[in-house]
């Protein structure tokens, strides 16, 4: 009986052994695989490429300015306390795109100061923190009730919008959680949403259904997107969307978020090499710690012209991140004294930053998109070198 036994036990460690075996052998096959198409592709849309100094030629014309402003209520209260800010908004054109991160008659007060003053205002439809901010594929359904919320505001205190703007992200609490390095809640909610391809299609109907509603209001809608949605697009991928939870609808205009800030080596190349994909652009951001070192640099004001006059070849409305640093650095009188034709060079070695991170982005999207096939690929091979040794024995 202890033979029996000891052989059972030897069976049983054996098998587990060989089922340990192969499954690592299977997941760097697997790896490898990813690996060799993600460079081979990303190699061949490189040399297909041009990468080269692009001498950018000043606008056809200005373009008009939108500042993204989010700051709380009493800190908002108090920018705009000085009448200088408004008036340098009259004398720019420029709107703004205000956060609404909270319904409360003192943030009514300042855009019905802003609407007397000519400044044009756009609703940035926000939830509460608790809620995640963004809007995303997990709250559309809080987000359509802070519609219904923001029109009884707007009614009860006789407020006027330029439009209204959803700011597609991941959540907030997301977000924080990375950055922390803990998130067990969150990466759970993010396996789920990655393998579950039908919360794609209920959050873009669910947003399609807002963006109507908004219209039916009286109200254009632009929506506000990474700039790698484009990239998703052009490889006809979900990934992105599952992973982070964005939702690829459209309002009346896109505007794509080209934030040069995030790598300041390749100066305006970001603008140029997405800014054919964009409805409007966004650049940025201004905001940020200053200090050498620092994770986030702040555009300079130099840059912060550069991208602009960039943006304007492919954008009529320019958006800036953010207006409240744009004050605190006194930028807004210098904008209005902004030199347009001003010569502008990128530079070939940007540009080829540029388009080896968008061909990357697009290599792993069309891989992983199709990592089923690759999987069962390798399982079937791997079936038949295992049948073929013990055939051959």
């Amino acid at each position: 009986m202890r033979t029996a036994f000891s052989h059972s036990v030897r069976l049983v460690a054996r098998t587990v052994l060989q089922t340990l075996f192969w499954t690592l052998v299977f997941s760097v096959q697997l790896a490898v695989c990813i690996a060799v198409f993600v460079a081979a592709r990303s190699l061949v849309a490189v040399r297909s490429s041009h990468a080269r100094q692009v001498r950018v030629a000043p606008p056809i014309a200005q373009p008009r300015l939108a500042f993204a402003c989010e700051m709380d209520t009493a800190d908002l209260q108090s920018l705009f306390s000085d009448p200088n800010v408004a008036r340098d908004l009259r004398m720019l054109n420029a709107g703004i795109s205000l956060s609404l991160t909270d319904l409360s008659p003192g943030r009514a007060q300042v855009v019905h100061g802003l609407n007397a003053a000519g400044v044009s205002v756009t609703a940035w439809m926000a939830l509460p923190k608790e809620q995640g901010y963004y809007l995303n594929s997990s709250n559309a359904s809080q987000a359509t009730a802070r519609f219904a919320d923001f029109q009884k505001w707007t009614a009860n205190h006789g407020l006027r919008w330029a439009g209204v703007g959803l700011d597609i992200e991941p959540s907030l609490q997301e977000f924080d959680a990375a950055r922390q390095g803990s998130a067990p809640r969150e990466a759970a909610s993010v396996f789920r949403r990655l393998f579950d391809r039908g919360i794609i299609h209920r959050a873009r109907t669910d947003f399609a259904n807002l963006i109507s509603q908004i219209h039916s209001a009286g109200y254009s809608v632009e929506t506000y997107q990474f700039p790698f949605i484009a990239d998703e697009r052009a490889e006809d991928s979900t990934l992105l969307e599952r992973l982070f939870g964005i939702v690829d609808v459209r309002g009346d205009r896109e505007v794509l978020m080209l934030y040069s800030s995030f790598n300041h080596r390749a100066d305006s190349a970001v603008i140029w090499q997405y800014g054919p994909s964009a409805q409007a652009i966004v650049v940025g951001s201004t905001a940020g710690d200053s200090q050498p070192g620092s994770k986030f640099i702040p555009l300079s004001f130099d840059e912060l012209g550069h991208d602009l006059i960039v943006a304007a070849h492919f954008s009529p409305i320019v958006g800036v991140y953010n207006l409240e640093a744009c004050v605190r650095r006194g930028f807004l009188p210098r904008l209005i004294a902004l030199d347009w034709n001003q010569p502008i060079v990128i530079s070939a070695d940007a540009n080829r930053q540029v388009i080896k991170l968008r061909s990357r982005i697009q290599s792993s999207l069309w891989t992983l998109d199709r990592l089923p096939y690759f999987a069962v690929g390798i399982l079937f091979a791997d079936v038949w070198f295992v049948a073929r040794r013990r055939w051959t024995r």
